[in-house]
C-alpha cells in the first residue's frame, strides 16, 4: 500500500499533506485507510469533546464522575497511540516522552 507523508496539529484536530506554519505537531507515514480511521478518532475527541462542554455547564455534577471527560481521554489516547504507530523516528520520541501512553 502507498503512504503519503501527513502532518497532524493536535490542537486544531488537522490533518494535512501539505506543510503549513503551525500543523506539523507531529509527522506519520499513512495510507488513505489508515488516515480515515484517525479522523475518525479525531471526530470522536470533537465529539466528546462537546458533550463534556455542554455538561460543564451542570455545577452538580462533578468532574470526575462524568464519562464525557473519560471519553474524551480514553479517544485522545487512541489518537496518540495511532499516531506513534505511524509517526516518524521524531513523533514516537515525542510521544515517549509525553508518556502518555503509559499506563
Amino acid at each position: 500500500m502507498n503512504r503519503n507523508k501527513y502532518y497532524i496539529n493536535m490542537g486544531t484536530q488537522e490533518i494535512s499533506l501539505n506543510h503549513d506554519a503551525n500543523n506539523d505537531d507531529f509527522v506519520v507515514y499513512a495510507t488513505e485507510e489508515e488516515i480515515i480511521k484517525l479522523r475518525e478518532i479525531f471526530d470522536e475527541v470533537y465529539n466528546s469533546d462537546m458533550r463534556s462542554f455542554f455538561r460543564a455547564h451542570i455545577p452538580a455534577m462533578p468532574y470526575h464522575q462524568d464519562q464525557d471527560n473519560d471519553d474524551y481521554d480514553v479517544e485522545m489516547k487512541s489518537a496518540f497511540r495511532m499516531i506513534h504507530d505511524l509517526g516518524d523516528e521524531m513523533t514516537r520520541e515525542h510521544i515517549e516522552q509525553m508518556k502518555i501512553l503509559e499506563d
